[in-house]
């Protein structure tokens, strides 16, 4: 074997990793750098990793919405959480069933794989949840529309089911008396642990970045989520600043760091995954390679 050979492969392997790595890192730091620039300075010197000018004033302004933000992350909490206990649960056992040879399960198996080629439109969608299913102001319309579950995620634990779960094991477990149900729970789950917790953690993704639910489904400022709360003071802002003469003696608008406020309303909107992220990776990464296998 060419050890020396493998020694440079792995060594340009892991330089260009490190390099891909960074570049994916830069636009982060970028927008952490921006967030704390001086408005001022972000405009006649442009963004940098570090601040040219420190400042805190878009977090000043963005912070004095503290209570509504406040709020607004707790719904954002309780929305991920039970979202994402519902959508791991449905499409396991989705995918637990499609994997079963049972009749019908080719039907359902087609109508699964046909929605993730088409829908049926913004429009007939929103007749829909709106006026049948009736969540519009509610809770479930931050839950319930396009996120519940993926026919994508569905595909990927079928694969994970078929081609890592030893068929031998089952049946020995059916044949010491356990039912389906008890199979599911007691073996297939526990073995299945990389690809529940890759759905899991790109359903909470899903739940935690969505702010188009909240922008057709809900007009009831309680139920905003932090996404949609934080992209109405974004907006605000940006109303402000384009309206200038129209607050003159009022609101101090020449002040108003609109530019870095943006990136200030990006770092609290994605700090929290930023901070979990990193404990779920490595079944991140087992779970899509081995449920990405074509079963």
């Amino acid at each position: 074997m060419n050890y020396k050979g493998d020694k440079q492969l792995r060594l340009i392997a892991n330089v260009v990793m490190i390099c891909l790595a960074v570049f994916a890192l830069f636009p982060f730091l970028l927008l952490v750098g921006a967030s704390f620039t001086d408005e001022n300075a972000a405009i006649l010197n442009g963004f940098s990793i570090i601040p040219s000018k420190f400042s805190l004033g878009a977090y000043e302004y963005v912070l004095q919405e503290f209570a509504t933000i406040g709020r607004a992350y707790f719904i954002t909490i309780i929305v991920t959480v039970m979202g994402t206990v519902l959508s791991v649960s449905m499409t396991t056992l989705m995918a637990y069933g499609l994997t079963k040879k049972v009749p019908g399960v080719k039907v359902i198996n087609f109508l699964v794989v046909f929605t993730m080629l088409f829908n049926g439109g913004l429009v007939p969608t929103y007749y829909v949840y709106t006026n049948l299913l009736n969540i519009k102001d509610t809770i479930w319309a931050l839950i319930i529309p396009g996120l519940l579950m993926s026919a994508f995620n569905i595909m990927l634990v079928k694969n994970y089911f078929r081609t890592s779960i030893p068929e031998e094991l089952l049946e020995s477990a059916k044949m010491d008396g356990a039912g389906e149900f008890r199979v599911l729970v007691k073996i297939v789950l526990p073995l299945s642990l990389p690809i529940v917790a890759t759905i899991g953690i790109t359903s909470a993704i899903t739940y935690w970045n969505d702010w188009t639910n909240g922008l057709y489904y809900l007009s009831d400022p309680r139920l905003f989520s932090i996404q949609t709360v934080l992209n109405k003071i974004n907006e605000s802002a940006q109303f402000l600043a384009n309206n200038s003469n129209k607050f003159a003696g009022t609101i101090d608008v020449s002040s108003l760091p609109t530019v870095t406020m943006r990136m200030a309303v990006a770092v609290l909107g994605i700090l929290p995954i930023v901070c979990i992220y990193p404990f779920f990776q490595k079944y991140f990464i087992k779970g899509i390679t081995i449920g990405a296998v074509k079963g």
